[in-house]
């Protein structure tokens, strides 16, 4: 992704506590459960079961969920639009194992 960092990416991750949820690697703790595991995320077809995997959505996604997916339990995240294109650059790093 042109413009974005995934190092500040993962830098933004910890600081808004996304692993509250989710198991990311990179992040040693904590190790939530109540969202899916990004392990591999970049191999994904679909983000969330239903939105094509591609920049622009995996943005929106992370930025306001709901707005994107009403029927998501993802909470709308306090995001610039550079600091969600920075965490979608550090997901698309994140490949199956």
């Amino acid at each position: 992704m042109p413009a974005s960092s995934p190092e500040a990416g993962l830098e933004t991750i910890r600081a808004v506590g996304c692993a509250a949820c989710h198991v990311i690697p990179g992040v040693e703790w904590p190790k939530g459960r109540t969202g899916p595991s990004l392990e591999g995320f970049a191999a994904q077809p679909l983000i969330a079961g239903s939105l094509s995997n591609d920049p622009d959505t995996l943005t929106a996604f992370v930025r306001n969920a709901p707005a994107v997916s009403p029927d998501s339990a993802m909470p709308a995240m306090p995001l610039s639009e550079p600091q969600a294109r920075d965490v979608a650059a550090y997901l698309y790093t994140l490949q199956p194992r």
